[in-house]
């Protein structure tokens, strides 16, 4: 069962996915953490794997960047693959001073100005939540593996580029949003049609306060901490 952007057939794909937007940090999660790997996936470029963690099969795919992107593959998985669970492990940039490069974050709501559900579906929402459990479920995994995790809201944003590079602290400042990525809103809000699940675990790779950041490779193979945690949830 084919999609037009996943040649996966029927049945390889677990009811949980790791998704990080880079597709060869999926590649990366799949050669280093998981056993017995079948890739299911080359359309595109956007890899995505099956395997084992200490027994338990899961797979990871890559997303892309941002809304449009993600906003397909996990629709495709969720309602084609029968996928239950989307757990987004991603980059951040740090909206407050109290983040450091390296901390993980889990959002436990997102805001954004995008028009993605309103398009999707007609909602005219600017908040998405993600699935209770699976964040109880990833701060078990952090507590058992004795590493701290945050929880706060998220700014989804479709615009990396912003010309009004001081938009941040007004969106901090109103919304409470610790950090932004460009993925969380659109995979919550598909999540909530579809009756699935998902949430989005984040590694601050910069700081829009300092202006501090990791480099292309640290943020591929350095994000260790926040792939622990995932992949001891899933």
């Amino acid at each position: 069962m084919a999609t037009p952007h996943i040649e996966a057939k029927e049945g390889v794909i677990a009811k949980t996915v790791l998704m990080p937007g880079d597709p060869l940090r999926a590649q990366y999660i799949a050669e280093t953490y998981l056993e017995n790997v079948v890739k299911f996936n080359n359309v595109r470029n956007m890899f995505g794997f099956t395997g084992t963690y200490k027994g338990k099969e899961i797979s990871v795919m890559g997303s892309g960047m941002g809304m449009a992107s993600i906003g397909i593959y996990s629709y495709e998985l969720f309602k084609f693959y029968d996928v239950e669970n989307i757990i987004r492990i991603g980059s951040c940039g740090a909206y407050s001073a109290e983040l450091n490069l390296y901390d993980v974050l889990l959002a436990d709501k997102v805001w954004s100005e995008s028009s993605f559900a309103k398009v999707q579906s007609g909602e005219d929402i600017h908040v998405t939540y993600p699935s209770k459990e699976l964040n109880e479920g990833i701060m078990d995994a952090a507590k058992k593996l004795n590493i701290n995790v945050r929880q706060g809201t998220i700014h989804s944003s479709d615009v990396f580029y912003r010309e009004n590079f001081k938009e941040f602290e007004k969106i901090y400042v109103e919304h409470g949003a610790l950090a932004v990525e460009m993925e969380s809103f659109a995979l919550f809000h598909n999540a909530k049609v579809t009756g699935k699940n998902a949430a989005c675990l984040l590694t601050v790779s910069d700081s829009l306060v300092t202006h501090e950041a990791t480099t292309a490779e640290e943020r591929q193979f350095a994000f260790t901490k926040m792939m622990d945690v995932a992949l001891e949830m899933a």
